[in-house]
């Protein structure tokens, strides 16, 4: 039975803090939970990660309160469907680059009357054990956390547009997707990308969306908290690579 805990948390208007993870292993998801994190997101983009490899992740985030969130491949029904199927409380969903694409993309998460999801007895809705069809269709609708991309300039030119959108509950800046729509591949300084960037940031300020973003390092964070974020991403990997080089650098030099 879902419950989005990080959803509560950001309608009571706290910060929330979750990690990328591209990896089908559920035990290293487990650890992860175990550490704290708001809510990890299996990346089914840029990852490994099939929906049949969904439901055990879920499970290894729900035994930890960890909400668990899934990248989707692309904006179309039927995928989203069936990530969504396998019990994860939410969707990121890439490369939304118009407002008709955020509506088409929340329609695609919810069930009727808001959207056009498909509806059977699965894992998402406890195999239709615990609640009434019905009530299950109305939590889920309630629940189900929706996070579209913004990450390329189309996007921001539109940002507007996109807070008109209802049950659109993130609005996520892709910093690195969105230099390589500029032509500014890599350049995360550079000054038209951060003037993108905070175009979105003040938009999204003033309207009842949350602004999220992929914060590389805690000094990434701090700035992006400050400008109104609270929905904070980062990746298992610059952590992996950080701690290891340092402790490699160390012993090797003993």
């Amino acid at each position: 039975m879902i419950r989005n805990l990080t959803k509560e948390k950001l309608s009571a208007g706290e910060t929330v803090v979750g990690c990328f993870f591209k990896y089908a292993e559920a035990d290293l998801a487990e650890y992860l939970a175990l550490l704290g994190w708001d809510f990890l997101v299996f990346d089914g983009e840029h990852g490994t990660i099939e929906p049949g490899d969904l439901s055990g992740l879920a499970r290894a985030c729900e035994l930890h309160d960890v909400t668990p969130i899934a990248r989707v491949p692309t904006n179309l029904p039927h995928p989203i469907l069936r990530f969504l199927d396998t019990g994860i409380h939410g969707v990121h969903v890439p490369w939304v680059n118009t407002p008709e694409g955020a509506e088409a993309a929340v329609r695609s998460v919810k069930y009727h009357p808001r959207g056009v999801r498909g509806l059977a007895s699965n894992r998402s809705g406890d195999y239709g054990l615990s609640e009434p069809a019905d009530r299950f269709v109305a939590r889920a609708n309630r629940e189900t956390l929706t996070v579209i991309h913004i990450e390329t300039l189309d996007a921001v030119n539109s940002i507007e547009g996109y807070l008109e959108i209802d049950d659109l509950d993130v609005l996520f800046l892709g910093p690195t997707d969105l230099s390589q729509s500029m032509g500014l591949v890599g350049r995360k300084g550079h000054p038209d990308l951060v003037a993108a960037m905070d175009t979105v940031a003040r938009a999204v300020a003033g309207s009842d969306k949350v602004l999220g973003v992929f914060a590389t390092t805690l000094g990434d964070a701090e700035e992006w908290v400050a400008k109104g974020a609270r929905y904070i991403v980062t990746g298992m990997e610059g952590f992996i690579r950080s701690g290891a080089a340092g402790y490699l650098e160390g012993v090797r030099g003993l």
